[in-house]
């Protein structure tokens, strides 16, 4: 972040300094909701959740080294006040923005795949210059301004995940954080509960390559029909990725990882591509994020010579690991949704077909926020793990149950466990050497426990620890309802994958 003193601060989010004496001190660091994770010099962003108030840990984060708080009362320390922390939080990103001029801001959505290409693109535009990228997710009115505020003098690029719960959420965004160059990857059925129909979903999407200029590029995808048709409602040049995309792929093989290699193409040029990462969903996410990064002037050759060195940076996505005695574990534990489902039971699979003396194992949970056809969404993917010819299924819980009712008779060794306990102690007694495991299931779930456990020496957890804090879930004009995770006992706030936002 820029040094900014309290006084600039306050002329930025239209607040107040307190006491009047603070207004020469500086902030010269990022700004966090968590008091025990400011940075020294840095802003503590005081939130009132349901559970936690951040007020009641403003003075103890200043102590332990934040130069102040942006609150909306005085808290005893030096302060910014103002109505609303969370639009104040957002003001002073796109203030401090504005004094960047050199920084090329990214921004992408999607229904799915929106961490992977954010991990791929930020990667390649890495290689071209200093780079800030979204923090895990943190993706919604809250963890756009504080991944903003982590630019300064010295950043190039600025690529930012956006999610919404809501039509006027990614516009709201995009007021924060302009796009130079913008990207839909997809739209998806994730959160139809939540936003009622996929075609609000849809709309909801496309406010990101509306808030393009003509000199942009809105970046979509040619394989989805609702993305493709979004091409009207921007006046940017419109690049898309995809098998038919101007950015395209051919050839698609993997290996005994699952770890897919493809020809790359553009207006032409094809060069060959492997990716570190297992799934062939992989390759619509490299494609995508090497559209963002040709429509912001990175040549073709340097784009897949970075994508070809690019690792995972968010942990729980496809991760795999072999234990000691030749286990391998699939941890995609993040979050779930039906198409994320159905890409990792396929990347299972595949694993699987390059290791015939090797049994799979799909360990699912819920995936959450899918509201009337949650049901229906949970049976089919029950019937995608037995036409993937996945070995065994252990289902968690209530919905693991709707799972395992839709997979046909005699065709997968089904195990339902009504808890994550009852899941642990299965794995600890029936997996060996020759599996494959995959876990999956929505964040509530926190089926990573699971994972962990089964590369851990000794005993697999017994699934007891506590789930994370969900984040906020605010509209652009209202204060979160989530607890922030300002107290000492609180995990960090972040958004999800697929969820909370979208």
């Amino acid at each position: 972040m820029i040094p900014l003193t309290l006084a600039e601060v306050a002329a930025a989010t239209g607040g107040y300094v307190d006491p009047p004496t603070a207004a020469g001190v500086v902030v010269s660091a990022p700004a966090s909701l968590d008091s025990r994770a400011v940075p020294a010099g840095g802003l503590f962003v005081a939130v009132a959740g349901e559970r936690v108030d951040g007020h009641d840990y403003a003075a103890g984060a200043v102590a332990a080294g934040a130069a102040a708080v942006l609150a909306a009362r005085p808290v005893g320390a030096p302060a910014v006040v103002v109505d609303d922390p969370v639009v104040g939080l957002g003001r002073l990103a796109r203030a401090v923005l504005d004094r960047l001029p050199d920084v090329t801001v990214v921004a992408l959505t999607g229904s799915q795949g929106k961490t992977g290409t954010k991990d791929f693109l930020a990667h390649v535009l890495a290689a071209a210059g200093p780079t800030v990228a979204t923090a895990g997710n943190l993706n919604n009115e809250l963890g756009v301004p504080l991944t903003v505020l982590r630019a300064d003098a010295t950043t190039s690029y600025l690529v930012v995940e956006m999610g919404a719960r809501g039509i006027g959420h990614i516009a709201y965004l995009c007021e924060i954080a302009p796009p130079a160059a913008a990207a839909v990857l997809n739209v998806g059925t994730a959160h139809v509960g939540e936003f009622g129909s996929v075609d609000a979903i849809a709309r909801a999407k496309g406010e990101i390559v509306e808030a393009l200029g003509e000199t942009g590029t809105a970046v979509l995808n040619a394989d989805d029909v609702r993305t493709a048709a979004m091409d009207r409602r921007t006046t940017a040049r419109v690049l898309t990725f995809g098998e038919a995309g101007d950015v395209a792929w051919r050839g698609l093989t993997v290996d005994d990882l699952g770890r897919p290699s493809v020809e790359l193409g553009h207006d032409g040029a094809w060069a060959p591509l492997t990716l570190l990462l297992s799934g062939e969903h992989q390759v619509a996410n490299a494609a995508a994020a090497a559209a963002l990064a040709l429509g912001v002037g990175i040549p073709f050759d340097d784009v897949v010579a970075a994508l070809a060195t690019a690792r995972s940076a968010s942990r729980w996505r496809m991760e795999i690991s072999e234990r000691a005695d030749g286990l391998v574990v699939v941890n995609d534990a993040y979050n779930a949704n039906p198409a994320s489902m159905g890409a990792a039971v396929g990347t299972l699979a595949a694993i699987g077909r390059r290791r015939p003396e090797a049994r799979t194992v799909a360990v699912l949970g819920e995936m959450l926020e899918l509201g009337d056809g949650a049901e229906e969404a949970h049976r089919a993917l029950g019937a995608r793990v037995s036409a993937e010819g996945v070995d065994v299924l252990v289902a968690v819980g209530e919905a693991g149950a709707l799972i395992a009712a839709g997979v046909p008779t005699a065709t997968t060794e089904v195990h339902v466990t009504p808890t994550r306990e009852a899941a642990s102690a299965w794995l600890r007694h029936n997996v060996s050497a020759r599996d494959v495991v995959l876990v999956k299931a929505s964040r509530g779930a926190a089926l990573e426990v699971l994972a962990a456990g089964l590369l851990e020496p000794g005993d697999p957890p017994d699934g007891r620890t506590a789930s994370p804090t969900a984040s906020p879930t605010a509209s652009p004009t209202a204060s979160p309802t989530a607890s922030p995770t300002a107290s000492p006992t609180a995990s960090p706030t972040a958004s999800t994958e697929e969820g909370p936002t979208t």
